[in-house]
């Protein structure tokens, strides 16, 4: 498989993930808390990085995939937390998730719910949707890792 191939699969897993939410959120009415909003940055920033790496050639290609890989572990970061908050083991590390509003911040436009409220997508499955962003993060940097980490074939030129 070529990098060109990989960045594209990173692309188009990005894109699910995202497509998956907005999903939820518009045809489904899902509201979501602040750290969900927080958990699409990084689908955002390895889609950015797959159409780098798709624009590269292989060396800096494979470069560009390893730092997607990064982002995804640090998806995976951002999920867990929220994880943990939705299992009450911590609080929130962001003020707005425990109601927590400095003085002169702006408050949301849409009212959010609160970040330890686990949000189901699939009913009686109880699995939340952070829980399942925390697997197909981990899933998606496993399988890119698995292209970045065999040997590169040699291009006769």
């Amino acid at each position: 498989m070529s990098h060109r191939v990989a960045a594209l699969l990173v692309i188009l897993g990005g894109a699910a993930a995202l497509a998956m939410a907005y999903w939820a959120q518009y045809v489904e009415g899902l509201v979501p808390c602040p750290l969900c909003l927080l958990e699409r940055w990084p689908y955002r920033i390895i889609i950015a990085l797959g159409l780098i790496a798709l624009l590269c050639r292989p060396p800096t290609g494979r470069f560009v995939l390893g730092l997607a890989v990064l982002t995804m572990l640090g998806g995976a970061a951002i999920a867990s937390v929220h994880v943990g908050v939705e299992l009450h083991l911590w609080l929130s590390p962001l003020p707005e998730c425990n109601g927590n509003f400095s003085p002169g911040m702006a408050l949301p436009m849409t009212p959010a719910i609160p970040c330890d409220k686990p949000v189901y997508f699939i009913p009686g499955l109880p699995v939340s949707m952070a829980v399942m962003d925390l697997f197909y993060e981990l899933l998606l940097a496993l399988l890119t890792v698995s292209y970045i980490s065999r040997k590169p074939r040699r291009f006769i030129r």
